[in-house]
C-alpha cells in the first residue's frame, strides 16, 4: 500500500541533513522533472520583485525567496517533519516510535509541487511553491508533472494507493488506471444525509495516517484496508462516485 498526502504551505525551517540529493528521492524516474523545477525556482529567486509576484508573497513571506535560492545547498530534514499545518500536526510524526516512522517511510508519499511525490522520510529543504503557481519558462505544473508522475507510479506498481490529496495535487499526477486506488473525502452524517467537511478534513486524514503508522498493518489490497478500518472503528465506505471512499467522522 501507498498513501498519497498533500503537502502544506507552512514548513518548519532549518534542518541538519545533507543538501538536497534529487537522485535519492523515491520515484527516481522523476529526476529530470524535479531538476527542471528546482533550477527554475533557483533562477527565479535571483529577481526578488519577479519572485514575489510569481509566488504571490506578502512582505512577511519574502524569506521564502531565499529558501528557494538555496534549494540545492540548504540543510534538509525528513519531509514528514518539514511540513506543518493541520494534517501534519495531527499526524505528529515526531512523536511516533522509530518503527512507526519506518512504516511511514515505506508507505507514505507526500506530493510536493517542486519535487513531485516524495517519501515521508526523504530529506528535503524548505521551499515555496504551490500547485497552482505558473513558473516563467516552464510548462504549467499540471502539464509538467501529470504524465511523468503517472508513468512513475505505474512503474512502481504499488498494490493499491489510498489517495488523501487535495484536488489541486491530484491534478499534478493522477493515480494511473493500472493501479488500484481509492480517493478519500471526509464527511459527516446528519439527519439531512452526508455532507463534506472542510474544517475537519485535514485533521481527520492526519489522524488516519497516524493510526495506521502506530498499528503498522500489512495491507496488500483495498479489501484488507477496509478490514483493518472495521477492526479499528474507522468508517471507510464507498460513495456514490466510483473510486471514491468516504471517511466518516463526527463533527
Amino acid at each position: 500500500m501507498k498513501i498519497l498526502l498533500p503537502p502544506s504551505e507552512t514548513k518548519r525551517p532549518g534542518g541538519s541533513g545533507a543538501p538536497l540529493d534529487l537522485r535519492s528521492l523515491v520515484l527516481p524516474a522523476l529526476y529530470e522533472e524535479r531538476s527542471a523545477v528546482v533550477d527554475t525556482l533557483v533562477d527565479l529567486a535571483g529577481d526578488e520583485a519577479t519572485a514575489r509576484s510569481v509566488l504571490k508573497l506578502s512582505a512577511r513571506q519574502l524569506g521564502d525567496i531565499e529558501h528557494n535560492r538555496m534549494l540545492r545547498h540548504a540543510p534538509t530534514m525528513p519531509a514528514v517533519d518539514r511540513y506543518t499545518g493541520v494534517l501534519f500536526d495531527a499526524l505528529d510524526a515526531a512523536t511516533l516510535s522509530a518503527a512507526s516512522r519506518r512504516w511511514l517511510g515505506a508507505h507514505v508519499w507526500i506530493h510536493s509541487a517542486p519535487l513531485g511525490p516524495i517519501g515521508a522520510l526523504d530529506l528535503i529543504p524548505a521551499y515555496r511553491l504551490a500547485a497552482g503557481t505558473s513558473l516563467p519558462g516552464l510548462s504549467a505544473l499540471r502539464r509538467h508533472w501529470s504524465e511523468a508522475t503517472q508513468i512513475a507510479i505505474a512503474e512502481e506498481a504499488p498494490p493499491f494507493v489510498l489517495d488523501l490529496r487535495s484536488e489541486a495535487y491530484v491534478a499534478l499526477g493522477p493515480v494511473p488506471a493500472s493501479v488500484p486506488s481509492a480517493y478519500v473525502r471526509v464527511v459527516t452524517d446528519g439527519e439531512d444525509g452526508s455532507r463534506a467537511l472542510n474544517h475537519f478534513n485535514k485533521k481527520s486524514k492526519g489522524l488516519l495516517v497516524r493510526a495506521l503508522a502506530e498499528d503498522r498493518p500489512r495491507i496488500g489490497s483495498l479489501r484488507s484496508l477496509r478490514s483493518w478500518a472495521q477492526k479499528h472503528d474507522v468508517v471507510l465506505r464507498d460513495s456514490e462516485s466510483p473510486g471514491v471512499w468516504e471517511l466518516v467522522v463526527a463533527e
